[in-house]
């Protein structure tokens, strides 16, 4: 019962989390998007596409919750999995382009290891509510 309640406060986390941040890139874009990580962020016309990256965080905090409330734990603990490869890739980005060492591993690398484990949390309790 008590990885029921830690998987499920993680998926919150990690779904509310995302979501938050999503928002921000679309109604403060250029107060937000300093924290990412990187030296130098688009103006002008160019940092429209934070908005595009404000509404894929939107969808990536909705795509577990949805399954959380659908119960479906096993798709939702792969889900989650396979959530962590972006900022896992948004971290080593920041690196390969001499962006802050600092954001790439306490934001994003953090972040994977986070939605990493709710994600195998919440594939064991699949395992273990499934029958034999």
């Amino acid at each position: 019962m008590a990885r029921r309640i830690i998987a499920n406060v993680l998926t919150f986390i990690v779904a509310l989390g995302i979501m938050y941040v999503g928002v921000s890139y679309l109604f403060a874009p250029a107060f937000t998007a300093p924290s990412f990580g990187f030296s130098v962020w688009p103006t002008g016309a160019e940092a429209d596409i934070l908005s595009v990256k404000g509404m894929r965080d939107i969808v990536s905090g909705v795509i577990p919750l949805v399954l959380l409330a659908l119960g479906q734990r096993r798709a939702l603990g792969w889900v989650l999995l396979c959530e962590a490869l972006i900022p896992l890739a948004d971290g080593t980005l920041i690196l390969v382009h001499g962006g802050s060492a600092a954001a790439a591993f306490g934001i994003h690398y953090a972040t994977t290891v986070l939605v990493v484990a709710a994600g195998v949390l919440q594939l064991q309790v699949a395992r273990r509510s499934s029958p034999a």
